[in-house]
Parts: structure tokens; sequence; C-alpha cells
């Protein structure tokens, strides 16, 4: 059982006795698979318990891309013991609180945490890998094209009840894979939105990156500037693209920052309907409107409106 692995894990790393006393709450966020508890030993600092399985590729990745990105100087939860025979960590509690948790919150309260979470996106712009250090799969036409697949199949069809076959042929989508994948010159997360992002003492630290690749750093940035979960307003996302401009000195290229948008928001919503009917997890579902809302934002007025714009509706 994984939850007798980690507490089997705790006692090792703090060398406790049989009947030390340790409480473990379940930790349900997520849909990856893994199981994360909240471990509580008796006169301890409290520690995050990872268990994960190899059902997954990319979850093997997660040691030693924290290792890489902590080198890096990013801010991520230290990892305080490891075993990887046994498939378990105990990583550095920060916490609950995300930014997804300040979704009410005006658009002032959540900037601080804006931009420590562009100066991390901005560090991974300048840092390689060493030659032999394992990243998953770049993320290129074929990745892409994936995505799409996945948004046909459980959003178009599964959710909406249409047929997709046009869509699977569609060369403005064809085209649009073949754009993003034509280079992949940077790391990206492949995650970044606000529920991957744990908040604690005005930083944001960046959770769920054992999927890190080679990729467009603008698909990080609209995965968080057009993120369904906080529904941002046109304002807030254009005062979000200015402190980017503020913190890394450049300013995102409109069309292929749209383009990314695009393609992110397609996924996610294949996410939510693959997870929210086959997982039966309405939360997801409930995501579904903003991520509507937000992808015919991106494509109102480009080629992507007349080959999407039917399937939104």
């Amino acid at each position: 059982m994984p939850a007798d692995t980690l507490l089997t894990a705790v006692r090792a790393h703090l060398d406790l006795s049989p009947t030390h006393r340790v409480l473990m709450e379940p930790i349900q966020k997520g849909a990856s698979g893994r199981t994360i508890i909240r471990i509580k030993p008796d006169d301890h600092s409290s520690f995050i318990g990872v268990h994960y399985t190899l059902e997954r590729s990319d979850n093997a990745n997660f040691l030693p891309v924290a290792e890489f990105l902590t080198a890096a100087g990013l801010n991520i939860p230290r990892v305080l013991y490891d075993n990887v025979r046994r498939h378990v960590a105990l990583i550095e509690d920060l916490g609950d609180q995300s930014l997804l948790d300040l979704k009410d919150e005006p658009y002032e309260v959540r900037e601080p945490y804006y931009r420590s979470a562009f100066e991390q996106l901005d560090k991974l712009l300048y840092v390689r890998p060493p030659k032999e250090f394992e990243l998953q799969p770049v993320f290129d036409e074929p990745l892409y094209r994936w995505e799409q697949e996945y948004f046909f199949e459980h959003f178009v069809e599964g959710h909406q009840k249409k047929d997709a076959s046009e869509l699977r042929e569609d060369p403005i989508l064809l085209g649009l894979t073949k754009r993003l994948g034509a280079t992949a010159p940077h790391m990206v997360h492949r995650d970044f939105q606000s529920e991957n992002l744990l908040i604690k003492e005005d930083r944001a630290y960046v959770i769920d990156f054992q999927g890190l690749r080679m990729g467009r750093q603008e698909y990080d940035l609209a995965s968080l500037v057009y993120d369904p979960y906080m529904d941002h307003s046109a304002e807030d996302r254009a005062k979000m693209l200015e402190l980017w401009e503020e913190v890394t000195e450049e300013e995102a290229i409109e069309p292929i920052l749209k383009d990314c948008a695009a393609q992110r928001l397609m996924q996610a919503l294949g996410a939510f309907a693959n997870i929210g009917h086959n997982q039966e997890n309405d939360w997801y579902l409930e995501q579904i409107p903003a991520a509507v809302k937000a992808l015919k934002e991106v494509i109102d007025d480009t080629p992507l409106e007349d080959s999407l714009g039917p399937v939104l509706d």
C-alpha cells in the first residue's frame, strides 16, 4: 500500500520508533495518478509524501527534474528524502494555498505571485540540461497533434456528441501543429497553471514539474494567462502581459501566444471532458464553460474561428 510505504519512509528518514505517532492526511488534488499524503509526525515538522508508479513515464522524472530545477535556482519544494527503488519521496510542506485559491481576489493581490511565476519561466529560458539528462519527449508537431486528437476524442465527440472527422483533416488545425512544432528552443513545464503554483510569502513555488521538456516558452505563458481555472478578464490578461514584459524585458509575440493559447485550451478541454466523464469528477466539467469562453476569445477573427467555432457553440 502507498500509505504504508510512505510511513516506512518517514520513519526511516527521522529514525522514529515503530510506536512514534504519525498522522497521515490524503491530499486529493490533481489527476496525475500519484498518491500524495501530508505526513505529520509528533514533535516534527510535516512533510508531503509522494508515492508514484511507472504507469506514466513522467513520474520517474520527478526526482532528477527536482534536482535540476533546484540547481537552476527555481522556486520548488525541497526534496528531503527519496527512495527510487520504492518510488517514494518526502518533500517540503509549503502548505495548501495555491494561486487558484486567490481566484476571487483583485488583480493587485495576485500580482506578486504572477511576478514570481514569470520569474520562474524567465529562468527556464536561460538554463540548459546536461547532455545525459533525460527530459520528456520534445514538444514537436506529433505531440501537438496528439493534444488536438485528445480534444477531438474527449471534448468534441465525448462531451459535445459531435462528429470530429472533418476537424481531423482540417488544414487550419494541421497548420497550427506544424507552426508550433517547427522549433522547440526552450524548456517548458507543460502544465503551468494556477493549481500548480503554490504560494507562500509573496513567492510562487512550482509543483508537478515532472513533465519538463523542450518546447515553446509561449505555451507555458499562455497556460497561465489564459488559465480557465482563473477565468481572467481581458483587462487582467493585459496587465499580466505587461508584467511579463517588465520581468523579461521582452514583449510577448501576439500571433505565437494566441496560437499557443488555442492549442493549450483545446488540450485543457479534452482533459476536463476526459476526467469529468471517465473519472466521474464533476469539478472538471464545471471548468468547461470558462475554457470554451477563453478559446472563443482567442480564435475570434482568425482562421481558427471557422474551424472551431461550430463545435464551441
